[in-house]
């Protein structure tokens, strides 16, 4: 009985966030603006507070070049793949294969690995991560903005991933730790003072984002089909691939542990990027539009429901 209710209490605080962030929407006690404004500090804040603290605390091996080229392979790939889909099936939609690659890893990702498997696994999850990183700022992003203005300013784009706080937070904590000093920051004075400060902040992460995923979640039924065949389609290919990945290469030939595996599942069953709604022409045909947004929250539906189930079959602990 104990493993159930470990697993119950793991679980039940994630569907329990998001039904306190649907509340509040739907009972106005916060508006569209003070929502956004939360969105921005744990954009800004709280979420390289957590990034920082994760890359200073984990072992860095050099198996994890092989998941950062993987990763950051795979994205190209999917995103090729929906280029050849948009043209072979003559789908109408422009940003088709904008949808069909890239995962939201910072509004969804942290969120739900650090509920599942606790903040002090993040790092397992941000290992992970990074080749998508490079892919969103230097592939996704420039492809995004040429899309929507016909240009693109590559000095513009590398200015932006230098000056990202989530970015900064992440290199700053990796020189740190490669130059050997992680271990004596906390019991030197105000390098330790600043690590108690950023583990308070990041303490706020996923509360704050399930608050937000949850206050979001509305669905227009036009464009509902559609939306639902393309996270079907997306979920169908990436589950298994996902799978595959953790038996061949993170089990099978890298030899890492269960939450390795628990975080590439993690972040290939994500949606696609929030920010491709952000970044869209604003002359798009509105039925695209809807279909966008119907696709980015059906996915993250689904995603919380699949994630739930993975971790009631995969509790890991110690």
């Amino acid at each position: 009985m104990a493993p159930t209710i470990q697993i119950i209490n793991r679980v039940l605080p994630i569907v329990l966030l998001l039904a306190l962030g649907y509340v509040i929407r739907t009972r106005r006690f916060l508006s569209h603006l003070t929502i956004d404004e939360l969105r921005k500090f744990v954009i800004n804040v709280t979420l390289p507070a957590v990034l920082f603290i994760s890359f200073l605390e984990i072992e860095l091996k050099s198996a994890y070049l092989i998941i950062f080229g993987l990763i950051f392979g795979l994205c190209v790939l999917l995103f090729l793949l929906g280029q050849l889909l948009k043209k072979q099936l003559k789908i109408a939609y422009d940003y088709f294969p904008f949808l069909t690659t890239g995962f939201e890893y910072g509004l969804l990702g942290v969120s739900l690995f650090g509920s599942g498997y606790g903040l002090e696994q993040i790092g397992t999850i941000a290992i992970v991560d990074l080749g998508h990183e490079i892919f969103i700022w230097f592939i996704f992003l420039p492809l995004l903005l040429l899309k929507r203005d016909g240009r693109q300013s590559l000095g513009g784009i590398g200015r932006s991933f230098v000056t990202s706080p989530v970015v900064l937070a992440i290199l700053t904590s990796l020189a740190l730790n490669l130059l050997g000093v992680a271990d004596a920051l906390p019991a030197l004075p105000v390098t330790g003072a600043i690590i108690t400060t950023l583990n308070f902040l990041g303490s706020l992460t996923i509360p704050l984002i399930l608050l937000i995923v949850g206050y979001g979640i509305e669905i227009d039924r036009r464009g509902l089909r559609t939306a639902l065949s393309l996270v079907a389609l997306r979920l169908a290919l990436l589950i298994p691939l996902a799978m595959l990945i953790n038996v061949f290469i993170i089990r099978g030939l890298l030899q890492l542990d269960g939450y390795f595996e628990a975080a590439v599942f993690t972040l290939l069953i994500l949606p696609p990027p929030f920010i491709v709604p952000l970044y869209t022409r604003p002359t798009l045909p509105l039925a695209e539009k809807q279909t966008i947004n119907n696709v980015l929250i059906v996915h993250t539906l689904v995603t919380i429901a699949l994630y739930i189930v993975y971790v009631a079959l995969n509790p890991l602990s110690g």
